[in-house]
């Protein structure tokens, strides 16, 4: 049930004047001698009041439908960028692979080197790899927690464009290390691999970085993206670290109904 008083108020007004146009009309109609367009302002709000005070249950209704067809438009238009952007969410050039490069499952995850969650996560997806030798994992850096993630960002991409088959070491590395993620932290991830730091300076002097992450925040801002971890699971953005059984039955679905639910 929806709490009128914490919902946006524009959904507030725009239900009030339904609900005040709706009762007005009806009851006019009822009357039979008046027209709606007699009534006043004061008339018709008195009514509507009126008609609140005896009907409360009819408030939840219209928000619980305005919610409805809100939620259901936000969809309909996720879906329109998911088909729209599919070739850039799937098989971008600048993107990081995990797993089967060639599998007929993917997993998209939009993550962040200091988003606690992320590190939480990062054991679900490591554990979905080994369970599924079909599975695709494309990662994209969508650093959104300040200097220090786009910095981490930014040598992680110059670690793919160097030693791509290196990246998923130097990606458990960073993202399961304590501290704040940065350039500095980044820089010694990759430098402890056997990375380096003079190849890893040359690829962040290019544009390469800079551009990855742009491509990754134009998609995000496309799919309403607002956090991480996020996820894309067939024709499904999925929000937050939503855990390690709920992909699985996400990809299980995929595999057996090409779709996330059977």
């Amino acid at each position: 049930m929806i709490n009128p008083y914490s919902y946006p108020q524009r959904l507030l007004s725009a239900a009030f004047l339904r609900i005040a146009s709706a009762a007005a009309l009806v009851l006019a109609l009822m009357a039979g001698s008046v027209s709606a367009q007699d009534l006043s302002r004061s008339d018709v709000e008195k009514i509507v009041r009126e008609y609140l005070l005896e009907n409360p249950e009819i408030i939840a209704e219209a928000f619980n439908e305005l919610q409805r067809r809100e939620q259901a438009a936000e969809e309909a238009a996720r879906l329109q960028a998911l088909n729209d952007s599919a070739d850039v969410l799937f098989n971008s050039t600048r993107q990081v692979v995990l797993g089967n490069p060639e599998g007929s499952v993917t997993l998209v995850e939009f993550f962040d080197y200091n988003c606690g969650y992320c590190k939480r996560a990062h054991g679900d997806m490591v554990r979905l790899i080994d369970e599924n030798p079909e599975l695709k994992v494309v990662l994209k850096e969508f650093p959104v927690l300040g200097q220090g993630s786009v910095e981490a960002a930014q040598v992680a991409v110059a670690v793919n464009s160097i030693a791509p088959e290196k990246y998923g070491e130097f990606h458990e590395a960073l993202l399961m290390s304590r501290g704040q993620a940065n350039l500095s932290s980044a820089l010694a991830a990759a430098t402890e691999i056997g990375l380096s730091e003079a190849e890893l300076q040359a690829a962040l002097a290019t544009d390469k970085a800079g551009q990855t992450i742009e491509e990754v925040y134009t998609l995000a801002n496309r799919l309403g993206l607002t956090g991480t971890p996020s996820y894309v699971v067939g024709n499904e953005v999925v929000m937050g670290a939503v855990g390690y059984e709920q992909l699985r039955s996400k990809i299980e679905a995929l595999k057996d109904c090409d779709q996330t639910t059977c």
